[in-house]
C-alpha cells in the first residue's frame, strides 16, 4: 500500500455521532497500564504471558509460533484495555524509567499530558538519559501540533540518528556500517575484484580479523565449470558488477518468490513477465491485502491482471496479511521455500485527522514492518533476498523502521538501491485503499501517485542470514491506552466535549484492534 496523506473514512461518521452524544455520555476513568522495559523497544506483553492462549481457538504449530507471536500478542494487549475488570492484570513498571518520566514531565510542566507520557513510556532508559541531559522542550504554544506530537518527531528523529543512511547506500557502505569498518578498510574492499568482493561478502561475519578473509578470497581459486551467475565476470570491478545484481533482479532462478501488499497486482505482473524472459522456473506468489471483491469495485482491470498472471503459471492470493502468514492456510507448506520477497511502499492506513507521524497512529506502522520482518523468517530461505521500496523521506513507515526490524530479525541490510535505477521500478503504483476508485494507476507517467518526490524512493534491500541462535520475543511499539486516547487534545478530538472524546476514543480503539486482527479498515 502506497505511503498516503490522511483520507476521508469511517471515523468521520464517528465524528459526527461523537459530538451529537456530546450532552448525553459520562467518561470512564480506566486504569493505565505501564509497560514493560525493553532498552531499543517496549515489548507489548509480560514475560510470563503466553499469547497463544485462547486466541479465538485458533490452533498455531510449534514451527511457526515465532512467526506470528508478536501479533497475537499486540492483539491480547488491546483486546485487554477493554477489560476494566477489578483484578485484571497489569504489566509491570520499571523503577529507573518512570522517575526520569516523572522529572521529565516535571522540567516541561506536561504533568497531566498522556500523549506525551506515552511516547515517553515508549522510550528506552538510554533514550531519556540523552534527553534529560539535552535543553530539549517541546513548545507547547506551538500552533500547529500537539507537545505529545512534537516530542514525538524529536525522539523519532534521535532515533533515525543511530540508523544507516535512508538514501543510496551501497554494498560496501551498508557493510562499512553494519562492521563499523574504518576508512582504510572500506577502501580495500573497493578495490577488490567481483570474485574477491563476493566472497568478503558471504564470508565475513563481522567477527574476527577481516584482513584474513580478504587474503582467502584472492587464494580461491575462480571455478570456470561453475553456471551460476554469481561466478560471472570474476575478474571484472567488484562493486559495480554486484551491484547490477540487485538493480537487474538477477534471483534465484528455481526459488519460489513472494509479492505483499500489491493492490492491482501490476507489480506482480512486472516481475511474472522478467522471470519468465529470465527462463526462471520459480515460481511467484502474488498477494493482495483485500479481498477480490473489493479488488474489482477498485480496479475494473483486475480480472485481467489475474488471468495474466496465472498464464505466467503464478499464484494469486487474496486476503493475506503479511504479518500473519503464519496463521494463514494459504501459506501451508510454504516455510524454508521463498527466495525473494517484496514489499512495495507498505502503509498501514491513514487514520482521518492525523498525520501519519503522529504518536497516537505512528506505532502502528513500525509495527508492521517488525512484524513483517520476523513472520518472513519461517517462510525465507536462509541467503533469500527481501526489498521493500519506501520513500526516505516517509513519515509513516519511516526508512529506519525498515532496517532496524530486518536487522532485528536476522536479515542483513546489504544496500539502498534508487527506486527508479531498479529494472522493476515502471509498474502503476497505487494508494491500496478506496481512492484508488478515482485515481487510477498510470505506469508510464505515474500521474495517480504525487504524495511524494520520486527522487526520495529507495529500494532497501536485506539477505537472511540467521545465525542458529534462539531469539527472544519479537519487540513491537506499545499502542496508546484508551485512557490515553480520550485525553487526545489535537486531530480528530479538538474541540470535543469530554463524551464526544469518549465515543471518538473507543472508535479509534475498535479500528486498532480489528486491524491487528489482520482486517484492513479504509
Amino acid at each position: 500500500m502506497a505511503e498516503a496523506e490522511p483520507e476521508v473514512d469511517e471515523f468521520a461518521a464517528a465524528l459526527a455521532e461523537a459530538e451529537a452524544e456530546a450532552g448525553d455520555l459520562g467518561l470512564v476513568d480506566l486504569e493505565a497500564e505501564a509497560e514493560v522495559p525493553e532498552e531499543e523497544v517496549p515489548v507489548a506483553a509480560e514475560e510470563d504471558e503466553d499469547p497463544f492462549d485462547g486466541e479465538d481457538g485458533v490452533e498455531v504449530e510449534e514451527h511457526l509460533k515465532d512467526a506470528v507471536e508478536g501479533s497475537l500478542r499486540l492483539k491480547r494487549l488491546l483486546s485487554r484495555d477493554d477489560d476494566a475488570a477489578p483484578g485484571a492484570k497489569k504489566m509491570k513498571v520499571d523503577p529507573e524509567k518512570e522517575s526520569r518520566i516523572v522529572k521529565l514531565m516535571a522540567k516541561w510542566m506536561l504533568q497531566n499530558d498522556q500523549v506525551v507520557r506515552h511516547v515517553l513510556e515508549q522510550s528506552s532508559v538510554q533514550e531519556l538519559d540523552e534527553v534529560l541531559a539535552s535543553t530539549y522542550m517541546p513548545d507547547r504554544s506551538n500552533t500547529w501540533k500537539s507537545p505529545g506530537e512534537l516530542l514525538g518527531g524529536y525522539m523519532s528523529d534521535l532515533r533515525q540518528r543511530k540508523a544507516p543512511g535512508g538514501y543510496g547506500t551501497d554494498l560496501i557502505g551498508a557493510a562499512k556500517f553494519r562492521w563499523k569498518l574504518d576508512l582504510p578498510k572500506e577502501q580495500e574492499l573497493r578495490k577488490l575484484s567481483h570474485k574477491d568482493l563476493r566472497y568478503v561478502l558471504d564470508n565475513y561475519d563481522g567477527i574476527g580479523s577481516i584482513d584474513d578473509v580478504i587474503a582467502q578470497a584472492t587464494s580461491t581459486a575462480h571455478d570456470e565449470d561453475s553456471l551460476q551467475a554469481t561466478d560471472a565476470l570474476p575478474t571484472a570491478e567488484g562493486l559495480s558488477t554486484m551491484g547490477r545484481f540487485s538493480r537487474l533482479e538477477l534471483i534465484d532462478p528455481l526459488a519460489d518468490c513472494a509479492v505483499f501488499g500489491d493492490a492491482n497486482l501490476t507489480f506482480a505482473m512486472r516481475l511474472a513477465s522478467h522471470r519468465k524472459s529470465l527462463g526462471h522456473v520459480g515460481r511467484v506468489v502474488a498477494t493482495t491485502f483485500e479481498e477480490l471483491a473489493t479488488l474489482r469495485e477498485r480496479y475494473k482491470e483486475i480480472d485481467d491482471n489475474i488471468k495474466m498472471l496465472e498464464e505466467h503459471y503464478a499464484e494469486v492470493l487474496h486476503g493475506v496479511d503479511c504479518t500473519r502468514i503464519a496463521l494463514d492456510p494459504q501459506f501451508k507448506g510454504m516455510e524454508g521455500t521463498l527466495g525473494a520477497v517484496y514489499y512495495n511502499f507498505p502503509h498501514s492506513g491513514a487514520i482521518q485527522g492525523f498525520f501519519d507521524g503522529h504518536p497516537v497512529v505512528n506505532w502502528r506502522h513500525e509495527n508492521l514492518m517488525r512484524l513483517f520482518f520476523r513472520a518472513l523468517r519461517t517462510f525465507v530461505k536462509e541467503g533469500g533476498i527481501v526489498k521493500v521500496a519506501s520513500n526516505a523521506g516517509a513519515v509513516g513507515v519511516k526508512y529506519y523502521f525498515i532496517i532496524n526490524s530486518a536487522l532485528d530479525a536476522e536479515f542483513e541490510h546489504t544496500e539502498t538501491v534508487p527506486f527508479l535505477q531498479w529494472h522493476l521500478h515502471r509498474y502503476g503504483r497505487s494508494y491500496g485503499d478506496k481512492r484508488d476508485v478515482y485515481k487510477r494507476p498510470d505506469a508510464k507517467k505515474n500521474e495517480s501517485y504525487n504524495a511524494q518526490a520520486a527522487e526520495r524512493d529507495m529500494v532497501y534491500c536485506f539477505r537472511y542470514r540467521p545465525t542458529g541462535k534462539t531469539l527472544g520475543k519479537a519487540m513491537v511499539r506499545l499502542p496508546p491506552t484508551l485512557k490515553t486516547l480520550m485525553a487526545v487534545t489535537d486531530g480528530p478530538f479538538k474541540n470535543l466535549q469530554p463524551a464526544g472524546k469518549k465515543t471518538m476514543a473507543e472508535n479509534l480503539h475498535k479500528r486498532f484492534v480489528t486491524e491487528v486482527s489482520g482486517t484492513h479498515v479504509g
